[in-house]
């Protein structure tokens, strides 16, 4: 029960990676609050984690995290009902597969707003909330960025969604050293190919997952449950000595 008493904030916490993150946290105790921008998919995880025996408290906060109204409006109900934040997890995350001289400037904006700006906007404005509870008890507070084996190595048809997340490694890197006075860890954490809404597409078509399979060393796709298991432990204070920190969970794509 690592996260015994502590409140965390997961975004995109309606389906995979996000989803099973905040059942992770949860399970080890934490009050979850699920962010996203449908009520209905948040009520599902919400609901999964409150039949869970000894599990912490699931709540709901819909919001756009590409809106800063709506992510201050996420600010003041945890200050309001909780008054204090120990882990923040930003997974919200979007793409699309177009070739380069197809892509247009609008799905170029869109992915950029969802996986780069709202780590931007959440972590700027709730880190007041952290800074403060920092400065009234010493406990285990942590950031955990979900950035993607993308920002290391280029992929077809995605440069717009590769270059978000290579700034969500690099952000990462920043953000670590302004909250490091306050004892606030900063880390990320970058997927391989992992069974999730992004690639359930390519993962009906047969021939691109024997690909996928060959090019992995452990010859199989990821699951989201392995890339809480990470974002579990980077948020933990068993990991109190990291921070700036990116954890490659690939699956070995990147040593074969």
């Amino acid at each position: 029960m690592r996260f015994s008493n502590a409140v965390a904030v997961v975004t995109g916490g309606d389906s995979g990676i996000g989803r099973a993150t905040a059942i992770r946290l949860a399970q080890e105790g934490a009050t979850v609050i699920l962010v996203g921008r449908t009520a209905a998919k948040l009520e599902t995880t919400a609901q999964t984690i409150e039949r869970m025996e000894g599990a912490g408290k699931a709540e709901v906060f819909v919001a756009d995290v590409t809106n800063r109204e709506q992510v201050k409006g996420l600010a003041d109900y945890v200050r309001r009902q909780h008054g204090d934040l120990h882990v923040l997890v930003n997974n919200a995350g979007i793409s699309t597969h177009t070739k380069w001289l197809e892509l247009t400037e609008q799905e170029w904006d869109d992915v950029q707003q969802v996986n780069m700006k709202s780590v931007f906007l959440v972590s700027q404005t709730l880190a007041p909330l952290m800074i403060e509870g920092a400065k009234r008890e010493r406990a285990n507070r942590a950031v955990v960025n979900v950035a993607s084996l993308s920002g290391y190595q280029a992929g077809a048809h995605i440069p717009h969604y590769s270059a978000a997340k290579a700034g969500v490694i690099s952000l990462t890197k920043s953000l670590a050293l302004e909250l490091a006075p306050y004892g606030i860890r900063v880390n990320s954490v970058s997927p391989g190919f992992v069974e999730t809404p992004l690639t359930e597409r390519g993962l009906q078509n047969e021939r691109f997952v024997k690909a996928v399979e060959r090019n992995t060393a452990l010859r199989r796709v990821g699951a989201p449950e392995e890339i809480a298991n990470v974002i579990a432990f980077l948020a933990s204070a068993e990991a109190s000595y990291m921070t700036g920190s990116d954890v490659l969970v690939d699956g070995g794509w990147l040593i074969t």
